[in-house]
C-alpha cells in the first residue's frame, strides 16, 4: 500500500522524506526504474518533491514522483548538456545577495530570475549584509532597489548583525515552502538560523583573498522553521553559475518584466530588441526607464543561448 511524504533531504542515492506538515523525517531510496522525463537532470528527484512511497521489510522505497506545480532547474554554464534541479513545489524562492562580500553579479542574478518567471515561482530578492556597506553605500542600495523594484520584484534589505529586515523575512515564510537560492557566501544559512536559532545548520566565513564565498552547505535540505508553524526552508548550496534550461533565446524577453512590458510598442513582432528600428525596449534603455544593467543580462542571455544550439 502506497503513501505520499515530501522530500526534505536528498544525498546521492538516499533521500529523507516526511508526511509534512509533520516533521518526523525518515529514509527512503529510490526504486531503481524509476526515471522523471528530466531526461538530462542529474537529479530524478529533488527536495520538495511529492513522492508515493511503499514498505519494503525495514525499509521504504519511493515508487512514485507526483505531479510539480513548479520547479527551479539550472545547468552549469560549462556543461550545455546537463542540468540540476535545484528544488520543487515552492511557494516562495527567497534570492539572496549582497552588494559587496561578495560583489553583486548582475547576470548572475538575472538567470535565476528568469528561471523563476519561466516556471512561475513568486520571488523575492533579499539584499543582505548591509550592516557591512549601507552607511558607506546609500546610492549604491538606492539605485539597485530602483532596478529591481521598478522591474516588479519585492526587495527586502537584511542584516543578520543588525537584525534589519528578519521579521518582514520570517512573515514572508509564514505557513509557505520557500527557497533560499544565491551565489556562495550571500549568507543564506545565516539567515536561515537567524529565523530559527535551534536549527544546526552549517555556516562559513567569506574568502578575504577575493570576496568570494565559500560552499558550506553540501546538500539542499528542508528545515522546519519552529516545528513547522513558521513554515519550512530550503537551504542550498552556493552557486557560481546559473545556465538557462529549456529556453529558446527568443522567448527569454518574455521573461524580463518591464521588457515584456515595453515590448508591446515595439514596431516589428517578434522584436529581439537589439538591432531592428522602432524597437520600444531600447528605447526605455536609452530614456533609463529599464536598466543597462538588466538590458545587459539580456544581452549576455542572448549571447549564450546562441552558443548553445549552434
Amino acid at each position: 500500500m502506497s503513501s505520499t511524504a515530501i522530500v526534505v533531504k536528498h544525498t546521492g542515492s538516499h533521500y529523507l522524506l516526511s508526511e509534512l506538515p509533520r516533521w518526523e523525517p525518515f529514509e527512503a531510496v529510490l526504486r531503481g526504474n524509476l526515471r522523471l522525463s528530466e531526461g538530462n537532470a542529474t537529479n530524478p528527484v529533488a527536495v520538495g518533491d511529492r513522492v508515493e512511497y511503499e514498505k519494503d521489510g525495514a525499509s521504504c522505497v519511493i515508487t512514485k514522483i507526483l505531479e510539480r506545480k513548479n520547479h527551479l532547474i539550472r545547468k552549469s554554464t560549462n556543461l550545455s548538456r546537463q542540468s540540476h534541479i535545484l528544488a520543487a513545489n515552492i511557494d516562495r524562492a527567497l534570492v539572496v545577495t549582497s552588494l559587496y562580500f561578495p560583489r553583486l553579479k548582475f547576470p548572475f542574478l538575472d538567470r535565476i530570475l528568469v528561471t523563476c518567471e519561466m516556471f512561475r515561482i513568486p520571488v523575492t530578492i533579499v539584499l543582505n549584509k548591509t550592516d557591512l556597506y549601507a552607511a558607506e553605500c546609500a546610492d549604491e542600495i538606492a539605485a539597485f532597489d530602483a532596478i529591481y523594484q521598478g522591474a516588479g520584484y519585492e526587495v527586502l534589505h537584511t542584516s543578520v548583525k543588525s537584525g534589519e529586515g528578519l521579521q518582514a523575512l520570517q512573515q514572508a515564510c509564514k505557513g509557505k515552502v520557500c527557497l533560499f537560492s544565491g551565489e556562495s557566501g550571500t549568507g543564506k544559512s545565516s539567515l536561515i538560523k537567524s529565523l530559527d536559532p535551534t536549527l544546526e545548520l552549517r555556516t562559513g566565513a567569506i574568502s578575504t583573498a577575493h570576496l568570494q564565498g565559500k560552499h558550506t552547505t553540501t546538500f539542499y535540505e528542508m528545515f522546519p522553521l519552529r516545528g513547522g508553524e513558521g513554515g519550512f526552508v530550503i537551504d542550498s548550496p552556493g552557486i557560481r553559475g546559473f545556465g538557462l534550461v529549456g529556453l529558446e533565446k527568443e522567448e527569454i524577453a518574455l521573461y524580463f518584466p518591464e521588457m515584456l512590458k515595453a515590448a508591446q510598442q515595439c514596431r516589428f513582432t517578434p522584436c529581439t530588441h537589439t538591432h531592428e528600428p522602432g524597437c520600444a525596449v531600447k528605447d526605455a534603455v536609452e530614456k533609463g526607464l529599464i536598466s543597462a544593467e538588466r538590458y545587459a543580462s539580456y544581452l549576455g542571455m542572448l549571447e549564450e543561448e546562441g552558443k548553445y544550439r549552434k
